[in-house]
């Protein structure tokens, strides 16, 4: 379970008999404190990437985008592939299962 903010605007692709699969980054923020003896600790920002199918990826492309908060729940997925270079390179993903948005929907006085 992540609340956070969408990193980048949503990138929608179409595959198998048009199922829809969308990925963006997202950052979760660790607000920063001071300790008990004054030393400062700052934020600390973690970015993710995330991935939504069907019909959760035809409501992210319709009404998400980049800065938006969401609340998202899914499951780890890692991933190994090579790279141009032919290096072995390693990613996490999160497979969201649910998705809540949380930023306030935009009006004629707050557009986006």
């Amino acid at each position: 379970m992540l609340i956070g903010n969408v990193g980048t605007d949503p990138e929608v692709r179409y595959v198998d008999q048009g199922v829809a699969v969308a990925r963006f980054r997202f950052a979760t923020t660790e607000k920063g404190y001071t300790l008990q003896n004054g030393t400062q600790v700052p934020d600390h920002t973690d970015w993710h990437n995330i991935i939504l199918w069907r019909r959760l990826a035809e409501i992210v492309e319709r009404y998400v985008h980049k800065g938006d908060k969401l609340y998202i729940e899914g499951r780890l997925r890692y991933t190994a592939y090579d790279d141009k270079k032919g290096q072995r390179q390693y990613a996490t993903e999160i497979w969201a299962d649910n998705m809540e948005m949380l930023s306030p929907k935009p009006t004629a006085d707050n557009p986006r």
